[in-house]
């Protein structure tokens, strides 16, 4: 059960573990940052939501920064184990590319609209936000880059900058194709970047590859799939 369904689902006035009720507050947290944004919001509001009192609210949290933080910690631990879970999720390197696009799309549409705590805050001034989410795309990258750096020659410093530049994609294009409302099912959405992403990658070759072979792009050994690396 996530946050905002144990809010949904709690009628006001429960008592609940001290767990449930920080999760009950955060997700209550979460719709009233996602639509009024963090300076709009108020504490009032929150307490209100979740259906308890304000008192009650701070015993969890001491002020509405701390809130909006622990929501931010939530949200980026999300994206980054979901990006993990995409490059862990087959050795195929095509299909690593797909499930990585497809991650930043599934990220962006689901999370009760969280990405946008992550992607648009409107506190990107304050020191302790701007460091989560510079973190958070940094490590994004870094897994990526690893994955990178074991399959080409590519020296640690460029495989971090081609790294950056598909996290970059993912994320920039998945936004966007969250604002056009549907126009394309997100399916369709992220195969055509995935494909995108691995017409540009596939182009680096295989590290250790045999000298003969290096202009091979970067793929695996199964002839049945190397035969055609951009489909």
């Amino acid at each position: 059960m996530t946050a905002i369904e144990d809010t949904e689902a709690r009628p006001r006035g429960t008592r609940l573990p001290r767990r449930a009720r920080r999760n009950q507050l955060l997700g209550a947290a979460q719709e009233v940052f996602v639509a009024q944004g963090y300076h709009s919001a108020a504490m009032d509001d929150i307490a209100e939501r979740a259906g308890v009192s304000k008192p009650v609210l701070y015993q969890h949290f001491p002020g509405k920064l701390d809130l909006y933080l622990a929501l931010l910690d939530q949200h980026c631990e999300a994206l980054l184990q979901a990006v993990r879970g995409a490059l862990a999720s087959t050795t195929d390197n095509k299909l690593r590319v797909a499930a990585t696009m497809e991650a930043y799309f599934a990220y962006v549409e689901n999370e009760g609209g969280a990405f946008r705590l992550v992607f648009e805050s409107d506190l990107t001034n304050e020191p302790a936000v701007r460091e989560r989410v510079d973190r958070v795309s940094v490590e994004c990258a870094e897994a990526v880059s690893e994955v990178i750096a074991e399959d080409t020659d590519l020296p640690a410093e460029e495989s971090m900058l081609l790294a950056t530049g598909l996290c970059g994609m993912a994320q920039i294009t998945a936004r966007y194709w969250l604002s056009r409302e549907g126009k394309l099912p997100r399916d369709a959405a992220a195969k055509l970047i995935s494909s995108l992403s691995w017409r540009g990658i596939a182009g680096f070759p295989l590290h250790n590859a045999d000298p003969l072979h290096n202009a091979d792009p970067l793929h695996n050994a199964d002839p049945g799939h190397n035969a055609d690396p951009g489909h």
